[in-house]
């Protein structure tokens, strides 16, 4: 990693190992910005993630954590004080997720609440512990990775849904609290995106009912989110920009 004060960004990319968090760990990637890879289990993938990320002239730093338990969580950011930039922790994208897909009536209690913690009780507990530093400063951009199960609903996903319609709904009250403090929160809500996540599903069956004709791709997801990030979208706060080939807008 370089040296601290040669940064002057930095992003934490949760759920960063693979897929959509590679990809938009990637696309942030810069020279004078330090990517925090977040992973919970998959370290080897994580440093994949790096790899590729360095390649791309950032510095980086491996970030393990549960995002449903919150001490956890408070202690890994609390240790990372040490690394990061006077500008601490300026952009924060929520992207860690599982899905347990099942009809409500045959769903075990347990996947209902594993989901919820996971994602929305997740989405809290890692923008609760980093928030201080953004208002602090006076400076941040939160993306939220939602999906199209959190605008219209997805038969088999009421936990998934349920958890990505919440976080749409904090994003736009929580936006709301820190636009005066030069703080924007926004969600991309992917679509059909062709990762380890949707691996099971048959893209044949599906990509009839997508306008655009086929599944799109996590580096276009990582394009919306890095466009949140940026300066460019610095009057635009509690949107979700949907990225699905117009199945649904």
């Amino acid at each position: 990693m370089s040296e601290r004060v040669d940064l002057d960004s930095c992003a934490l990319v949760t759920g960063a190992s693979r897929g959509i968090g590679r990809a938009i760990a990637c696309r942030l990637a810069r020279p004078g910005r330090l990517i925090l890879i977040h992973y919970h289990q998959q370290r080897e993938a994580a440093n994949e993630t790096r790899v590729q990320v360095e390649a791309l002239g950032a510095s980086t730093h491996l970030v393990s954590f549960d995002c449903a338990r919150p001490q956890e969580v408070e202690a890994a950011i609390k240790n990372l004080e040490s690394i990061l930039p006077e500008s601490g922790i300026d952009i924060l994208v929520n992207n860690a997720g599982l899905r347990k897909d099942q009809l409500m009536m045959l769903m075990p209690t347990e996947d209902w609440h594993h989901v919820l913690d996971v994602h929305l009780n997740g989405f809290f507990y890692v923008t609760r512990a980093v928030l201080p530093m953004m208002v602090r400063r006076r400076r941040g951009r939160i993306v939220n990775v939602v999906s199209l199960s959190g605008v219209q609903g997805m038969p088999g996903q009421t936990n998934y849904a349920a958890a990505k319609a919440g976080i749409i709904g904090a994003t736009k009250s929580l936006a709301r609290e820190l636009a005066r403090r030069n703080i924007t929160v926004n969600a991309v809500a992917p679509g059909f995106i062709r990762t380890d996540m949707t691996a099971d599903i048959d893209e044949n069956q599906y990509k009839a009912l997508i306008p655009a004709g086929r599944f799109g791709t996590a580096e276009e997801v990582a394009g919306a989110v890095a466009f949140l990030c940026s300066e460019e979208a610095s009057y635009i706060t509690g949107e979700v920009l949907n990225v699905n080939g117009g199945l649904y807008t």
